[in-house]
């Protein structure tokens, strides 16, 4: 075991998935040399050289569009967007080409790739480097979309991902690269994309988020069951697509009520998607309806008012004590 934060754990993961398969390729805008904007890269070109470990131009459909012919040519390549607002000019290689591939070409034909990209609030970043936007990939079927929120979660789910036979958007969140250290194997272990993790079981209330409101909604519970005496069932979701049904929905169903909360705006987000799932398979195990606890439905703000934009303690504490009065 060795203590990591989330980016060592992620550059760990990739410099032993290099080794351990030479089909595996990482490419991105300052991956190489300077290895990386935030370092997840940092070693690996003097490791692999320059043909594994590819410095790209500032286009990212052409980095997603490169990925794309690799992975249907038999290689696994590892693409970098520096940040999820960028990802727009990606849309349609990964929307139209990677996520429909196997299904384009009757299974004859797959794309087993990763893009790569941080996310999230919390950090002050300029525009568009901070948005949240895993929503959009719920309608792209074929395309896998995984966050870890820890740094043992991130080793696992990344050589989960990289080993995968179709497509996977892997998420990082900015604010927990650096958070914090945990202990993590060095050994191989996968973490299975699709399963959530129960990170506390509890019997009045279950909160279902993922990614970088995980250790935030932890801290919450951690302080109302010890002033309130309740018993919070907090789920880390890990992967939106597919979600992890039977865990929720057994989770819902033994405790009656739910809580949703992520960084995503309300509208058309992952919350939306999982409360209609309660509601379809769920609805009469539930006592109160469904809260979520989410981003603002309006673009992301300046830095000085983003502490208020983001679900924090308040918000959360609220829509759980709402939940209650029920």
């Amino acid at each position: 075991m060795t203590a990591m934060t989330m980016i060592e754990a992620i550059n760990f993961t990739l410099k032993k998935e290099m080794e351990r398969d030479q089909n595996v390729i990482c490419l991105g805008e300052d991956i190489g040399k300077n290895g990386g904007v935030f370092r997840a890269t940092d070693g690996l070109q003097e490791l692999f050289g320059e043909n594994r470990v590819v410095d790209t131009p500032i286009a990212e459909s052409a980095i997603v569009g490169a990925a794309v012919g690799m992975a249907t040519r038999g290689l696994r390549p590892v693409a970098e967007i520096q940040f999820l607002g960028f990802i727009y000019e990606a849309m349609d290689q990964m929307a139209a080409q990677a996520s429909r591939i196997r299904f384009r070409s009757g299974g004859t034909i797959t794309a087993p790739m990763v893009v790569r990209a941080p996310f999230g609030g919390g950090v002050r970043t300029p525009e568009l480097h901070s948005d949240s936007l895993e929503g959009l990939f719920l309608h792209s079927p074929g395309m896998k979309v995984v966050m870890p929120s820890s740094a043992y979660d991130a080793k696992g789910l990344l050589a989960s991902a990289i080993r995968d036979n179709d497509p996977v958007l892997f998420l990082e969140p900015m604010k927990l690269y650096r958070a914090f250290k945990e202990e993590v194997p060095e050994e191989d272990y996968l973490l299975g994309i699709g399963k959530a993790n129960i990170l506390k079981e509890g019997e009045d209330l279950t909160i279902i988020t993922y990614g970088p409101t995980v250790p935030l909604v932890k801290n919450v519970v951690a302080e109302i069951e010890k002033t309130q005496g309740l018993s919070i069932e907090i789920i880390d979701l890990r992967t939106i697509s597919p979600l992890d049904e039977e865990t929720i929905l057994s989770s819902v169903q033994k405790t009656g009520r739910a809580v949703i909360v992520h960084e995503a705006v309300k509208a058309g987000g992952p919350g939306a998607e999982i409360s209609a799932l309660i509601n379809e398979k769920a609805l009469f195990h539930l006592t109160a309806p469904i809260i979520r606890v989410t981003g603002f439905d309006t673009p992301y703000p300046v830095p000085s008012v983003e502490d208020d934009w983001l679900p924090n303690a308040t918000r959360i504490g609220q829509g759980i004590r709402e939940v209650l009065s029920h």
